[in-house]
């Protein structure tokens, strides 16, 4: 069956001079390849070269570990049914530290069981966030004694560009790299719970 493209996934050999430059400094820098919806956004160089600025920076630049990092985007990839997001990220979150059960638990829409507690503090806060657009001041304390406040501003600096990521993504239905196991597609529906479930009562040591 053919492939259908809502819009032409930006290749070397179609670059302009301005798409060039920005092509060229992705490829630099520790990305090392354009993928995902770098080929869309390409379209737009000079969105394109902040994107790329700013989405270095929240992935590998900020204080977060990688741990804390992709459990974040993971959290967005799944909140938007994001099926490349997931992908891609899922596998790097078990590679950075977050546990497969946790993954998989996100990825069924489930409530995740921690052993960490930074990991649950920053789930929390991003989960409440996603789901609210809110933060209780119970999840926000707890994050920010958990990781600091430098790092909870730059983690919600990150939960608000991979949302941008997932947006674009799937406005313009950019093709997953390969098919694979473990994906979002092999759900009963695409359209199943974005949200992984509040967290059981008794998690927080509290009643």
């Amino acid at each position: 069956m053919e492939v259908r493209e809502r819009i032409p996934m930006i290749s070397p050999e179609m670059l302009s001079p301005a798409q060039r430059e920005v092509y060229d400094k992705i490829v630099a820098g520790p990305r090392g390849v354009v993928v995902g919806p770098l080929r869309v956004v390409l379209h737009s160089p000079q969105l394109a070269d902040r994107w790329q600025a700013l989405g270095e920076f929240l992935r590998y630049r900020t204080q977060l570990p990688a741990v804390v990092s992709e459990l974040a985007i993971i959290m967005v990839g799944r909140y938007w049914n994001s099926q490349v997001e997931w992908f891609i990220h899922s596998a790097i979150a078990v590679d950075s530290g977050v546990p497969a059960d946790v993954v998989e638990a996100i990825r069924t829409a489930q409530s995740p069981v921690f052993l960490d507690a930074r990991d649950l503090a920053v789930y929390e806060y991003a989960r409440e966030l996603l789901e609210f657009g809110h933060v209780s001041d119970d999840s926000y304390a707890r994050a920010t004694e958990a990781i600091g406040a430098v790092a909870l501003v730059e983690l919600t600096g990150l939960l608000g560009y991979y949302t941008m990521v997932a947006m674009m993504l799937n406005a313009h239905e950019v093709p997953l790299p390969s098919k694979g196991t473990g994906s979002l597609l092999d759900l009963p529906s695409d359209r199943c719970p974005r949200q992984p479930q509040r967290l059981p009562a008794g998690q927080w040591g509290g009643p």
